[in-house]
Order: C-alpha cells, then sequence, then structure tokens
C-alpha cells in the first residue's frame, strides 16, 4: 500500500450487508484505527462501524474528495456490489494485531 502523499477513500462495515459509512483520508491506517477504538464520535460509533471492506487510493486530494462524494450519493445496492467484487468475503483489511491495511485485489492507486 502507497502511503506518500496518498488519499485515501474508505468503506467501513458494521458487518456483511450491514450499515455501511464512506470516508476520506490521508492516512488511512491512523483513521480506521480511530473508528475501532471509538476514539471518533458519531455515526461509526453509534452504530459499531468499524469493519474496512473497501478503500481505493489516490494521488490527489481533489479526486480522492469527488469520489467520496460520488459513492456517497450511490445507492446502497452499487455499494454493496462494490464491496462484493473487490473484497467477497466482506473480510476486515484493517489488522488490530499488527496495524496494516490488506490490498485488496482489483485496487489500484488513482492519480
Amino acid at each position: 500500500m502507497r502511503d506518500d502523499h496518498s488519499y485515501f477513500v474508505y468503506i467501513l462495515a458494521s458487518q456483511r450487508n450491514c450499515t455501511l459509512y464512506t470516508g476520506v483520508t490521508s492516512n488511512l491506517i491512523r483513521r480506521v484505527w480511530e473508528h475501532k477504538e471509538g476514539i471518533v464520535e458519531g455515526f461509526t460509533k453509534t452504530n459499531d462501524v468499524k469493519r474496512l471492506v473497501y478503500y481505493e487510493m489516490f494521488g490527489d486530494v481533489t479526486a480522492a474528495i469527488v469520489r467520496e462524494k460520488q459513492l456517497k450519493r450511490w445507492r446502497r445496492s452499487w455499494k454493496l456490489e462494490l464491496i462484493e467484487e473487490a473484497n467477497p468475503t466482506w473480510a476486515d483489511l484493517y489488522d488490530m494485531d499488527t496495524g496494516f491495511v490488506a490490498d485488496m485485489p482489483g485496487t489500484r492507486f488513482k492519480n
């Protein structure tokens, strides 16, 4: 996973086919850890949305924000399809023991 001058759009889930949250960050590892530890007040903490099931990387913050807004406008079924295609088992891509995020098949760096 590339992390120098990278921006990430990510989707968290409470469990498979359940509550979803879409966000954007410049530090995916730190941000997911914050969600998992309950440091982030609001929707994800209230709804126990902690499982990283999807992400995309961008080299430009504006492109990442545009993509986040696009995904937030998508129908739920489209988001589920996107997750299923890239992560069919809905595995948590963040490992609490190591603090690393797994590479997701089909995810590529977007400029």
